[in-house]
């Protein structure tokens, strides 16, 4: 059977899609995309490498997140799915895929711009797995305007919040409870380094996480606690079709990287685990590019 392992053309390893013009309400839903993302459900075999091992993956209902939460417990850990109360039918598959692997699936249902809200996440995970040991910070905002004046006020303060506000509460709300060897993993983005005119508020928010990342991992290291980013290029996601791109674009996404396609969600995942396992010991501060090629410092 095909897995991650599976020696592969890169051009051709996974489908180049094309996606038709879509739009789904925010935050969109991995069941209603078409075509539907590859999270790795059906490839990703795991081999012990995060055997025992306790995880909060936000964002973790669908996309990128989805395909790191199933890789986490295919390799042994078990995992908190933090996602939007709207989510809950995309959470429930990804769930059930984890407690098939034989991990607990811990679902919290919550909008991560509210600070207790991540405080009380935190609190779910010590209660129902006892421990944290890994943090991912995935869960995102992106929407597309093609006129900065469309920037609304709110638009910029719910991106702002969900992507880096969340990232810090929920840091400062976890770090306490972090032993030595637990990893701290945060999604920026190509956006961090090359800007889409249509992404101003978004784009901001990944360079601040870039920063935040290498800032932390300095100051957390002596504790043995390590922080690292991972940065995507263009992924098909629900992120895309519910106003994180024009709509007419769509079509091409992706096309415009060296190996001429949008990467799945199941490309990511690996590089969650490696940073999460003990495999990167001496990884501290780094941003992980995954993104088809494109150049980034």
């Amino acid at each position: 059977m095909t897995d991650q392992y599976t020696f592969r053309n890169p051009v051709t390893a996974y489908e180049k899609v094309s996606p038709p013009k879509q739009h789904q309400e925010e935050p969109g839903l991995d069941s209603e995309l078409t075509p539907l993302a590859d999270l790795g459900e059906d490839t990703y075999r795991g081999t012990g490498r995060l055997e025992g091992r306790k995880a909060i993956v936000t964002g973790a209902d669908s996309g990128i997140g989805a395909a790191t939460a199933i890789a986490f417990a295919r390799e042994g850990a078990d995992v908190v799915l933090s996602y939007l109360p709207e989510e809950e039918k995309d959470a429930a598959r990804i769930a059930g895929i984890i407690e098939a692997a034989g991990r607990k699936a811990i679902r919290v249902p919550a909008d991560l711009k509210d600070k207790k809200a991540c405080r009380d996440l935190v609190d779910k995970a010590l209660s129902e797995l006892g421990g944290i040991d890994i943090l991912v910070n995935n869960a995102g905002k992106q929407v597309a305007q093609k006129d900065f004046a469309d920037i609304t006020d709110e638009q910029f303060d719910h991106t702002y919040k969900t992507n880096v506000y969340a990232m810090f509460w929920l840091t400062k709300a976890a770090l306490p409870h972090l032993p030595a060897g637990s990893t701290i993993i945060n999604s920026t983005s190509i956006q961090a380094y090359a800007p889409s005119a249509t992404l101003v508020d978004y784009a901001s928010t990944k360079a601040a996480i870039n920063n935040f990342t290498k800032g932390l991992a300095a100051q957390l290291a002596p504790q043995g606690i390590r922080v690292n980013a991972v940065a995507p290029g263009p992924i098909w996601t629900p992120l895309q079709a519910s106003d994180g791109q024009p709509t007419e674009e769509l079509p091409e996404f992706g096309h415009a990287t060296p190996l001429g396609r949008a990467g799945q969600p199941a490309e990511l995942a690996p590089a969650y685990v490696f940073l999460a396992s003990a495999e990167s010991s001496y990884v501290v501060g780094e941003t992980l590019n995954v993104n088809g090629g494109i150049t980034s410092p």
